[in-house]
């Protein structure tokens, strides 16, 4: 199944002409508001802001167009870079607006956030990251060197992983599918597909390592040399709306349970009969007998799942089946991975996946189209406020996946299960505790000048081996693996928003399974927010209080219910 984009655009052409005529809608819109911001009474400088947002939204549909046409062949890099062109210059005639919103009288701010409606949390954090705004000319300025510095180099990795394949039996097989085979049930293909992965990622570690390193060189000089945030990490945290602290104490009581992982991989390692387990048998399917799901059962589960929960996720989800908002196989040409992307509230969100007909594929269905959902949802708050912060942004994905597990979970017999529950407590592991892993990680390489090859794979396999203790031996064949993770390169710091996303759902699940008053419908509410209010504000529909200490263990013991649980299951067995 391929994903219709008529919802945005029936060509490449038409969606050009639509960008030009964005643009000049910003030079009449910078023509007709620059500097007499201060002159306008609270109802006009709305209807400003309704008009801002109206024409960022025409930018961001072009671009949404471009982009998905891209992410399914990525040799269409010249006419993304074409689009992100065009509009970056419609985007230098709008900078003013938010710099010249922040540099008015406070008494004036705040007598437009006063009368803001559905904007006023925008216009609030807009205040918050005033203090690391630069003029006008020099925000330009960053803004057209974007396109040869991070973003240029984004763009190469992109290019230069998805054009990437690696010798597996006879066959030349992509990203996607080589990893696919390290869930395979027999060893000997797991260990053979290790050894394709690492012999592929080998002779390309050179430009990979140099790509990083760019990266986090521009990261530093433009967040702290030029904008002054605190430290490196700070620009993230702002936009995640949560402060140093909380994210400390989430990292923090991570770390301090990683005895829940070893404890884990010592249990599995008993049940592969194994005696050593390596890196590559971390996946190895406990039900050697796992058949193959095609899409089409995968389709079925997913939907009965989130019609048992809610009528509203049945409903969103399969609109995204019956109108094609997904693109499901591996091809040519095609990123890896896996996204939701949000589009724009006059569309809808588009699925992105490479599903190989593996039970962990059906997860990774179910999490998309919970992300696909919250998108969805968040049309109702508009351009501006749609976008949460990626602190909440797991939300919906993540509570998906836990229905879909209840629903399998459910009906299946005593030996599968212990299958189910193994692999849903790896992908727990991979969310909470390995994100954690790539936080830590990164927070090590940002602090460090240029790093060469061989210190990104010290500190990468001393970081993993932290996690598993001694229930995992990390091959050197695993310590260039940080090389192919897309996150470090396009979203520094990143990573802690799934740890930080999962020990909330966990928490969200746990009072939904004990019947919370009227879950469904404030559940409905919270996602329907999108980024319009901030999050702690948002959970207090839910009496939960995110700044509490208790709050992160709340999460982890959910967790420890979950091994509990597995491990009397195979007690049992």
């Amino acid at each position: 199944m391929n994903w219709d984009l008529s919802a945005l655009f029936s060509s490449i052409n038409e969606a050009e002409e639509f960008l030009k005529n964005a643009k000049f809608k910003a030079v009449e819109f910078e023509k007709k508001y620059k500097n007499r911001l201060y002159t306008l009474s609270a109802g006009e400088f709305i209807e400003a802001v309704k008009e801002y947002e109206d024409i960022l939204e025409n930018i961001g549909r072009s671009l949404t167009y471009i982009y998905l046409i891209f992410a399914t062949d990525t040799s269409k890099g010249s006419f993304l870079a074409k689009f992100q062109q065009i509009a970056t210059e419609a985007e230098e005639h709008l900078v003013f607006f938010e710099l010249e919103f922040i540099h008015l009288p406070i008494d004036k701010q705040q007598k437009f956030i006063d009368n803001a409606g559905v904007y006023k949390y925008y216009l609030i954090h807009l205040q918050e990251e005033s203090y690391y705004k630069l003029s006008e000319k020099e925000e330009k300025i960053l803004m057209k060197k974007d396109l040869t510095s991070s973003s240029a180099f984004s763009r190469l990795f992109d290019e230069h992983l998805s054009q990437l394949k690696f010798f597996f039996d006879g066959v030349y097989l992509s990203e996607e599918e080589i990893l696919s085979k390290l869930y395979s049930s027999d060893r000997n293909e797991r260990k053979k597909a290790q050894i394709s992965l690492t012999l592929g990622l080998k002779p390309h570690q050179h430009i990979l390592t140099y790509i990083y390193n760019q990266i986090k060189k521009d990261w530093k000089i433009e967040y702290v040399d030029i904008r002054g945030y605190e430290n490196v990490e700070a620009p993230r945290h702002l936009s995640n709306h949560v402060s140093k602290k909380s994210v400390d104490a989430l990292i923090n009581t991570v770390n301090e349970n990683t005895w829940i992982v070893e404890k884990y991989y010592n249990i599995k390692k008993e049940l592969l009969g194994l005696e050593k387990l390596y890196d590559y048998d971390r996946y190895a399917p406990l039900n050697i007998e796992e058949k193959e799901i095609t899409f089409e059962e995968a389709k079925e589960l997913v939907l009965s799942s989130f019609k048992d929960f809610s009528p509203t996720f049945y409903e969103i989800a399969k609109k995204a089946f019956d109108e094609k908002w997904i693109d499901v196989y591996p091809k040519e040409g095609k990123r890896g991975g896996a996204f939701s992307h949000s589009a724009t509230p006059k569309a809808h969100p588009y699925v992105l996946l490479n599903f190989t007909n593996q039970r962990r594929d059906v997860f990774t269905l179910a999490h998309e189209l919970g992300h696909a959902i919250h998108q969805y949802l968040a049309r109702e708050v508009g351009y501006l406020n749609q976008d949460t912060p990626l602190t909440t942004a797991e939300t919906a994905s993540i509570f998906a996946e836990m229905l879909l597990f209840e629903k399998i979970k459910n009906s299946l017999p005593k030996d599968e299960l212990i299958g189910v529950y193994a692999s849903k407590l790896e992908d727990i592991f991979a969310t909470l505790f390995r994100q954690v892993v790539f936080t830590n990680f990164e927070r090590k390489v940002h602090s460090e000048e240029e790093l060469t090859p061989e210190k990104y794979n010290q500190i990468w396999m001393e970081e993993n081996q932290k996690m598993f203790g001694s229930s995992v031996i990390l091959t050197k064949n695993y310590e260039i693996w940080w090389s192919y993770i897309p996150h470090f390169i396009h979203s520094p710091f990143y990573c802690y928003a799934y740890s930080y996303a999962q020990l909330l759902v966990l928490t969200l699940f746990k009072l939904y399974k004990e019947g919370f008053e009227n879950f469904e419908e404030k559940y409905i509410k919270f996602l329907s927010q999108g980024g319009s209010t901030p999050p702690k504000k948002q959970l207090e529909i839910f009496n939960l209080n995110i700044e509490d200490e208790n709050f992160w263990q709340m999460g982890m013991d959910f967790v420890k219910e979950m091994l509990n649980d597995f491990q009397r299951l195979t007690d049992d067995n």
